[in-house]
């Protein structure tokens, strides 16, 4: 290839975490599918040896979550950027917030609003059930289980992916928050199990959820159609959906994830109006208001119970299988809110995540549950008695309650296919993402094969054991993802402790000027650098002709002279290390990041077609994160002095102790 060719970033799959995967997955797929009474045996008991054997764990860990969190937003490390210091959120607040409502919980939402609080007022963990009594601690329940701890559990996962991948310049997967405690090794067999149980998880957490959906789905069609609920019409429907999938797959994220995310909300948003206005509303109001204040006052006692006193099998069938749920959600969930919070503040995200999002589940669920239990009350429907016969039909039984119930009912289970395309869709992308090693735009047929995969996971596990295979394949997966959310917990604190104690900032070295290492560049050469908005071919360009050449000749040298170093080239970077495997190993990297042009400075650079104009740049970064410049337009020679300048600094800080 002449240098004058632009090479292309080509496709990458990170081979092991992908295969074995994928093996595994078809292994489970395929032993469900042939052994179905076996399988639905083998659920019931892994799911009782879990809730018997490590329920305290789950309790334990989710509630360490939640007080990680607020530790961060409260300590001096909320002043940290997800990104470099100089970063600006990609979005407004208002943009923002809108893409946390479109994560997380849609078909939990469609699924458990009316079922979890009449199920809660009917056959409570403790005392008697139908009574008013009752109803308040169901309230209370479905606000536990949906409220502050879900998100914490999301929060740890994509707090550790937006600092790590915008601020250190790692990968966007689960390995790079273990960079703090193994080092090199996360490229290794370590790193890939990280990333292979991130996978599980994302896997069977959205099967669960697509599982729990296409219920629903038959239970709407059933209501307005008298399509028969089994399972010969579930799998048909989950083959439909999936294929629809498949299609939003196919037309990217722009053409597919967004505009049905976007019909999501306006959906949600009139089904809740409605209710909301059609229903008890001065009621409801009211309820709001006191669930939250209950929640709040009750939620620390909740959040330590274990009913070791009283046990009952209510703990494992409701809170340990939500803390598996949401903790195996993680990954997709965190990945999504990661994305779109580059350039916030720790304290910032973690505001923004814990409670605009809980805020509006809280209104959620008192508008369905709340309706639910002054029907069932008041004698207006027998939800009770349609959620003991058929729990996926009890928000259908509230809608015919209430006026222009065909048309809700219409509305409502569509609402539930778009979010079950949403959920297949966005979680192939995380998993595809993870299995790609970080890669921002995985390929296409990869993506395919993976939402492909979650249809067929779901249809297994409804097969082999229906509702309680679903909730045992979430308690399961997420088990040993869970004792990794607990390191990953532990490389973020070491890394904010860290970038506290930076070793250039103890030794008062300064930094070395971009322009000193330009040396041998005419002023109009370096004006002409500086007032120019490279595009991605320029970069790839630089990177492939002149920074790899480079490096790769310094590392050349420095095996020359008894030490070990490598390069690690990539479509977007290049990356020298010397002494890997060693804790004091030095790290050099030049990577390619885009960012919008300021169109206050060139405003004849206006917007084409109403896309973003964006210029790309090869900055560098160092083991303890980005330096804020760039080399692109260095020469060779260039290049390498620069690498010395920060390796010489480098070797001060080694031989004078301070690593």
């Amino acid at each position: 290839m002449s240098r004058s060719r632009v090479r292309r970033p080509q496709a990458q799959i990170n081979a092991p975490v992908f295969f074995i995967s994928a093996g595994v997955i078809l292994a489970f797929v395929c032993l469900g599918a042939l052994f179905t009474e076996q399988a639905a045996t083998f659920f019931s008991a892994v799911q009782g040896s879990i809730v018997a054997g490590f329920g305290w764990f789950y309790i334990a860990v989710v509630a360490g979550f939640l007080i990680f969190t607020f530790f961060l937003m409260l300590s001096r490390y909320g002043d940290v950027k997800l990104g470099p210091d100089d970063a600006e959120p990609d979005y407004s607040y208002l943009s923002w917030f809108a893409m946390l409502f479109s994560a997380g919980m849609g078909i939990g939402l469609m699924f458990f609003g009316v079922a979890e609080p009449i199920y809660h007022y009917m056959d409570p963990p403790v005392g008697e059930g139908n009574t008013l009594a009752a109803a308040r601690q169901a309230m209370i329940i479905t606000f536990f289980h949906w409220g502050l701890h879900a998100w914490a559990i999301y929060i740890v996962v994509g707090l550790a992916l937006a600092y790590f991948a915008f601020r250190r310049g790692l990968p966007l997967t689960i390995r790079s928050a273990l960079y703090p405690l193994i080092g090199a090794r996360i490229h290794g067999p370590i790193g890939h199990a990280a990333d292979i149980f991130a996978v599980f998880g994302t896997m069977f957490g959205v099967a669960t959820s697509l599982g729990l959906g296409v219920l629903q789905v038959n239970a709407g069609l059933e209501y307005l159609f008298g399509l028969p609920a089994n399972v010969g019409v579930q799998l048909a429907l989950i083959a439909v959906i999936t294929g629809l999938a498949t299609v939003s797959v196919m037309l990217g994220l722009d053409a597919g994830i967004r505009r049905l995310s976007e019909l999501n909300i306006i959906l949600a948003v009139l089904l809740l109006g409605f209710v909301l206005t059609a229903g008890p509303t001065v009621f409801l109001l009211q309820a709001l208001m006191q669930n939250t204040g209950a929640y709040l006052d009750d939620v620390v006692r909740l959040t330590f119970r274990m009913y070791a006193y009283e046990p009952n099998e209510w703990l494992g069938s409701w809170t340990l299988f939500y803390w598996g749920w949401w903790i195996a959600w993680s990954p997709f969930v965190g990945m999504f809110i990661a994305r779109i919070s580059r350039g916030r503040t720790i304290r910032e995200f973690v505001l923004g995540v814990l409670f605009v999002p809980v805020l509006f589940t809280f209104l959620w669920m008192t508008v369905f549950g709340n309706t639910a239990l002054w029907m069932q009350l008041n004698g207006i429907a027998p939800i009770g008695q349609v959620v003991a016969d058929n729990m996926p039909v009890a928000l259908f039984a509230l809608l015919e309650a209430l006026p222009l119930s065909t048309i809700t009912s219409v509305i409502a289970t569509l609402l539930v296919v778009t979010f079950f395309v949403t959920s297949a869709d966005s979680g192939a992308l995380v998993i595809d993402m993870i299995t790609s090693g970080g890669a921002e735009e995985p390929p296409v047929w990869q993506r395919i094969f993976w939402a492909i995969s979650a249809g067929v996971v779901a249809a297994v596990l409804l097969v082999a054991g229906g509702l309680q295979a679903l909730q045992t394949a979430a308690i399961a997966s997420a088990l040993p993802f869970s004792v990794i959310m607990v390191l990953v917990c532990y490389g973020l604190l070491r890394a904010l402790q860290l970038e506290r104690m930076h070793p250039l900032e103890r030794l008062h070295i300064a930094p070395p000027s971009p322009a000193r290492q330009a040396v041998g560049s005419s002023w109009q050469r370096r004006l002409s650098l500086i007032m120019h908005f490279h595009d991605r071919e320029e970069v790839v360009r630089f990177l492939n002709d002149t920074a790899r050449p480079a490096l790769e000749e310094v590392a050349a040298q420095i095996r020359q002279r008894g030490l070990e170093a490598q390069v690690e080239p990539t479509s977007d970077q290049v990356q020298i290390t010397v002494m890997p495997h060693l804790k004091n190993e030095f790290r050099y990297r030049i990577c390619m990041r885009s960012h919008r042009i300021p169109t206050f400075a060139f405003p004849e650079l206006a917007p084409m077609e109403g896309k973003e104009r964006r210029h790309y740049r090869a900055e560098v970064y160092l083991s303890d994160g980005p330096q804020h410049y760039e080399v692109t337009g260095y020469t060779r020679e260039q290049v390498i002095n620069d690498f010395l300048a920060r390796y010489e600094e480098y070797m001060q800080i080694v031989q004078t102790g301070q690593v």
